[in-house]
């Protein structure tokens, strides 16, 4: 038996990578061994940095919070995609159609879309990243799917967000202009819906969706890219947080090379 795991997650730390909104993570020492004999740190931020997990409440009123999602959503055998995407690059039901291997009902899928290698404080991840679109969330509520996560900004495009003219937006008004010069059309034409990727997904659909997947690998290698096109053990952990609408989440992909390993019953 040689049960090996992976990591897919991002360091949580002050100056992280955030997506374009309000303050990042503060840290400040508290206590430190040279004058106190033990370390302590105070910290202050929000749920939504680095890989987390949004809840429906999130994106809706009234709807369930993080410790609402079922426990068995978190844990299970299922797929790492290779879906690579560019600038603006959305991830469509028919990528997920011909993806190997292929998802089957009651899979847990990570979409390695090749964009944590760029992860940083930067338009090309957050401005001009990809995402997946309401219809992609649709297919995963008819594949019946546990839980999703994606190697991108967030669980939708950033042209369904507040980064152009949707809920609170636009924040980044240039955006607007940049896609009509590279499309020739308004991107409400082509993502009309606020968050219809979350909302599809999490509200309708009771499906977790992780952003920020991948390990923080620079130009080296990738934990990701090791895993991609396999089948694997998937573990997620949320905090119990009672009325949290997201939570840093640690993601955990398990496989066996020698495939021996089964877990018991517990008969």
């Amino acid at each position: 038996m040689s049960i090996q795991v992976f990591d897919l997650t991002h360091t949580f730390e002050p100056f992280m990578p955030q997506w374009p909104s309000g303050c990042n993570l503060k840290m400040e020492v508290k206590r430190f061994h040279a004058n106190d004999g033990i370390y302590n740190i105070q910290w202050e931020g929000i749920m939504h940095r680095g890989t987390h997990m949004d809840a429906p409440l999130h994106v809706t009123e009234c709807k369930p919070d993080i410790t609402q999602y079922p426990l068995w959503r978190f844990f299970g055998t299922g797929v790492c995609l290779n879906i690579p995407k560019g600038k603006w690059g959305k991830i469509t039901p028919e990528d997920l159609e011909k993806a190997t291997p292929a998802i089957q009902p009651g899979d847990i899928v990570m979409i390695n879309t090749s964009q944590h290698h760029i992860w940083s404080d930067s338009d090309d991840y957050f401005a001009y990243g990809c995402g997946a679109i309401g219809a992609t969330a649709n297919w995963l509520i008819e594949k019946e799917i546990k839980m999703v996560g994606y190697g991108c900004q967030a669980n939708d495009h950033p042209m369904a967000t507040k980064l152009v003219d949707h809920g609170l937006g636009p924040t980044r008004p240039d955006l607007i202009e940049e896609w009509k010069e590279e499309y020739g059309r308004d991107p409400l034409i082509d993502f009309p819906y606020w968050e219809d990727g979350h909302k599809n997904l999490m509200v309708q659909g009771g499906i977790p969706g992780i952003e920020n997947v991948g390990d923080d690998c620079g130009d080296g290698e990738s934990v990701f890219d090791q895993i991609t096109g396999k089948r694997c053990f998937f573990a997620a952990f949320p905090w119990r947080f009672v009325n949290g609408e997201g939570s840093g989440v640690r993601v955990l992909a398990l496989t066996d090379p020698e495939g021996d390993f089964h877990f018991e019953t517990g008969e």
